[in-house]
């Protein structure tokens, strides 16, 4: 066998460990049925936040780790896509948010000035604010630069990738659904609206784990990013005009700039969602060995460096050095 490890799929999850596993020494095959460009992870706002995911102590784990690489990268945001900035949770105070809130650093009760109109409270924070389109192409280049490869292969079966390799890592997200296959993952519709940035420079939020509708503003190099929705087991990807206006109209009630902000375009992804993230490993048969790591519902982007270093301690039991 030409490589060590299959990983199938190229989203975040698919690239981050991809590269983990690369730069300890592995011969790293992403194989994917569409590019980086076409995932959800590429549609997605970008902000570090561990956002309708479970479990809930695990997933604080995963995300502090990614933040503390993540911090890392925002020293070359021109480079990595990263960057650290400024902005508003609000709608819950600190000791609401589960414990890993304690331990993300100079993250503080909102004043009451510090709040728009209509939130008695919140949590103001500097964190990671991704520019997805770099940052996939920062995570490609890396992985090429430690000798790991990406093809456009779709994969019809598992047993297909373990005859290429002695373990296969499988970030299918939500094709887990048809490939494992697992009918507990689902979609969660997200709709955005991509705007002309009218001057705003802190990112926003008014999001909870429940709600269909959210509001979120995230400032990027493009323009201003708004949200959005989290429709369960929706499918549609076709942006909905009239949801596209409400996204609008809410966000502008916050920042009220934006509601003459031109309109850029539309974008709509399907988070993999399940009840718990699977992040675990499985014998193949002929002695080969399958990591899951997927559906990490709308929280990918956060938890991605973290269940990374998780899913390559997964393969190193299977793979001797």
């Amino acid at each position: 066998m030409a490589s060590d490890v299959i990983v199938i799929g190229a989203g975040v999850i698919g690239l981050t460990s991809a590269v983990v596993l690369a730069e300890r020494g592995r011969r790293v095959e992403v194989w994917t049925r569409s590019p980086s460009s076409e995932t959800t992870s590429a549609v997605a706002g970008g902000l570090w936040w561990p956002y309708r995911i479970e479990p809930r102590d695990r997933a604080g784990d995963w995300a502090l780790a990614s933040l503390a690489v993540m911090t890392g990268l925002a020293g070359r945001p021109e480079r990595t896509g990263v960057r650290l900035a400024e902005g508003t949770h609000a709608g819950q105070a600190p000791g609401e948010l589960g414990a890993w809130a304690a331990r993300v650093p100079g993250l503080r009760a909102a004043g009451a000035g510090e709040l728009p109109r209509g939130f008695d409270r919140g949590v103001r924070v500097r964190l990671p604010l991704l520019d997805m389109t770099t940052h996939l192409d920062y995570l490609t280049r890396r992985l090429r630069a430690a000798g790991g490869t990406v093809a456009v292969r779709p994969v019809d079966s598992l047993a297909q990738a373990a005859r290429s390799a002695p373990v296969v890592v499988n970030c299918t997200g939500l094709g887990a659904r048809d490939l494992v296959p697992d009918p507990s993952v689902h979609p969660v519709r997200g709709q955005l609206v991509v705007v002309e940035n009218p001057g705003i420079d802190e990112w926003f939020t008014a999001a909870d784990d429940a709600g269909a509708d959210t509001v979120y503003v995230f400032p990027q190099p493009y323009g201003a990013v708004l949200g959005g929705t989290a429709q369960e087991h929706a499918w549609d990807r076709d942006p909905s005009p009239r949801t596209a206006r409400a996204i609008i109209s809410r966000c502008s009630r916050v920042f009220p700039r934006l509601a003459r902000a031109r309109v850029l375009g539309h974008r709509v992804g399907l988070r993999p969602a399940r009840p718990r993230v699977r992040l675990e490993a499985e014998p193949l048969p002929g002695g080969g060995r399958l990591v899951h790591n997927y559906g990490h519902g709308g929280a990918g982007i956060t938890v991605s460096w973290g269940c990374a270093l998780a899913a390559a301690d997964l393969v190193e039991t299977a793979t001797p050095s």
